[in-house]
């Protein structure tokens, strides 16, 4: 078996986590470098991804989380928050990169800015969050692919109150959400979850090739 398949069929989603075990400050940093480096639509990155490993913080999370234990017992919880709204500051940003990181002049760019802003500008607010939280979910699907190479263990999270979150952690003043969460650790031992096979639907059933 490959390597690519042999990580993903390691991987699970993890239900108890090791309290005492923590992701070294050198894997986190490997993790978040391929967040980073995630496929966006047009390269925007319209989210922000918060990092936390406070026990206090991890404690207030808790109760909005359904109270399940991967939130207090794993080593990190990254939270991706899409953005729920932007304006010509997204794609400018954008672009002003690009200009510094390949020695462009802005003006070179001024065809695909006005590309840009003419299939995203105009869409409904409601469009415009649901499509950058399908971007944070590419980046989020890549960094736990990332921590299964890494022999790190993940459990992907939507049984939180999105809300609370916000709060929690400020996010609205910031016109973010919490779209997804990833608690990152080591699997306990006593994590049953783990001996299970895999149950997906055949390749039969899957895929339908053309």
């Amino acid at each position: 078996m490959s390597n690519v398949l042999e990580h993903r069929t390691w991987r699970y989603a993890t239900k108890k986590f090791d309290p005492a075990k923590s992701v070294s400050d050198e894997n986190l940093q490997t993790l978040l470098e391929a967040t980073r480096l995630s496929a966006s639509s047009y390269g925007l990155q319209p989210y922000h991804v918060l990092v936390i490993s406070d026990p206090k913080v991890k404690e207030q999370l808790k109760p909005a989380s359904w109270g399940q234990s991967q939130i207090t017992d794993a080593s990190h919880i990254i939270v991706f928050a899409n953005a729920t709204d932007f304006g010509e500051e997204l794609v400018d940003d954008f672009l002003e990169n690009v200009s510094t990181t390949r020695n462009i002049p802005v003006d070179g760019l001024k065809g695909y800015s006005d590309f840009m802003k003419s299939k995203l500008m105009d869409l409904p607010a409601e469009t415009k969050s649901n499509w950058t939280a399908r971007q944070a979910y590419i980046a989020f699907g890549n960094l736990m692919q990332a921590a299964a190479e890494l022999k790190i263990d993940t459990c992907p999270m939507e049984g939180f109150e999105s809300d609370k979150y916000n709060d929690i952690l400020g996010l609205n003043g910031k016109k973010l959400n919490a779209a997804v969460v990833l608690a990152v650790g080591y699997r306990s031992e006593a994590d049953e979850t783990q001996h299970l096979p895999k149950v997906r639907k055949s390749k039969e059933e899957l895929f339908t090739i053309i």
